[in-house]
């Protein structure tokens, strides 16, 4: 664990970034503090939001990250917008929200939020999605940050590596939340983490982190005995009382009954999270279209949040999310190290 000791930390065990809320300043502070690498999650923040994020870490460690989306857009068909549109409209009406009616495609202030790290250097910059350009790329390296880049097989591993990332994060299918991969029409294979991070670390020769499903401390022995240099947990943090988690999510995490799936009936990307009433209903029928279906579904997911209804918001988990637990995030990331 060269890399992260030389930022710092004294542990294997990175807290990965969760956009949207779940990731907190407190989080990235506490995971700090139990000498681990955290991941602020600059996904769907303006670059203002994200700023104020930036600020308030930096004010009590130097030991921290950022991840960005980098703009992979799946522009969506208007006609399968408009139907997947009307087929979930009657959710909307039971919270009286509005749905968009017209796809909004955008990329998530990526120049904006580039600029900023520029201004405001990060240790590590981490990117999702796809591979940024090579003027991003200079410009971040340019103010001394280590770059990574999240991969999902041997062939995007091989392709990060010659773009000139410094670090891959190698996401395997059991990961919570989006795929990271650079081909969202198609869903990557499920190959059990520590085969995936064989099979890179053998491909090249650049640091590796291993992030998917991992549930206890004998998981991250695991993947660094396959050849990852650490070892990213998000959905076990999901329940720390650092954790911004809606009480939705709270409460399905704590359902041990439900099962996690791949889907993209939210936002139109491949993403998995445990089903519920609405993926269950709705999941066969949405179109591929990110970010359209991210915003389409947006205002019915904040409603059903504020109602801490967990049948009508996206759960994003991982297939170890039965080893959730409430309790200080230094606490957990300490156990699994």
């Amino acid at each position: 664990m060269t890399w992260l000791t030389d930022l710092g930390a004294t542990s294997p065990v990175v807290a990965a970034p969760m956009a949207g809320g779940p990731t907190t300043p407190a989080l990235v502070l506490a995971a700090a503090g139990a000498g681990s690498l955290g991941f602020l999650g600059g996904g769907y923040l303006t670059a203002d939001a994200l700023n104020d994020q930036v600020t308030r870490v930096c004010a009590g460690t130097g030991l921290y990250g950022v991840n960005l989306f980098a703009p992979n857009p799946v522009p969506v068909d208007r006609g399968a917008y408009a139907a997947y549109r009307n087929l979930i409209r009657a959710e909307a009406e039971r919270y009286h929200v509005e749905l968009p009616a017209e796809p909004i495609e955008d990329d998530d202030a990526w120049r904006d939020k580039v600029d900023l790290l520029v201004q405001h250097p990060a240790p590590v910059v981490w990117f999702t999605f796809w591979i940024p350009d090579g003027g991003a790329l200079a410009a971040l390296r340019g103010v001394g940050s280590l770059l990574m880049q999240t991969v999902t097989s041997v062939g995007e591993a091989r392709q990060s590596a010659e773009a000139g990332v410094d670090a891959l994060a190698v996401q395997g299918s059991a990961a919570g939340g989006h795929s990271g991969t650079l081909t969202p029409d198609r869903v990557p294979a499920e190959l059990p983490l520590t085969e995936l991070v064989g099979q890179v670390r053998s491909a090249v020769d650049l640091p590796l982190l291993g992030a998917g499903g991992l549930a206890s401390a004998e998981d991250v022995a695991a993947v660094l005995a396959a050849g990852a240099d650490a070892a990213a947990v998000g959905t076990l943090l999901l329940l720390a009382d650092e954790s911004g988690a809606s009480a939705a999510l709270r409460a399905g995490l704590l359902d041990h009954a439900r099962e996690t799936a791949v889907m993209r009936a939210w936002t139109g990307r491949p993403a998995r999270g445990l089903r519920n009433a609405f993926s269950d209903s709705y999941d066969a029928s949405a179109p591929s279209g990110y970010p359209a279906l991210h915003h389409l579904t947006r205002p019915l997911r904040r409603a059903a949040a504020a109602a801490a209804d967990p049948e009508r918001v996206n759960l994003w988990a991982g297939t170890g999310f039965r080893a959730a637990r409430p309790g200080p995030a230094a606490e957990i990331l300490a156990d699994l190290a």
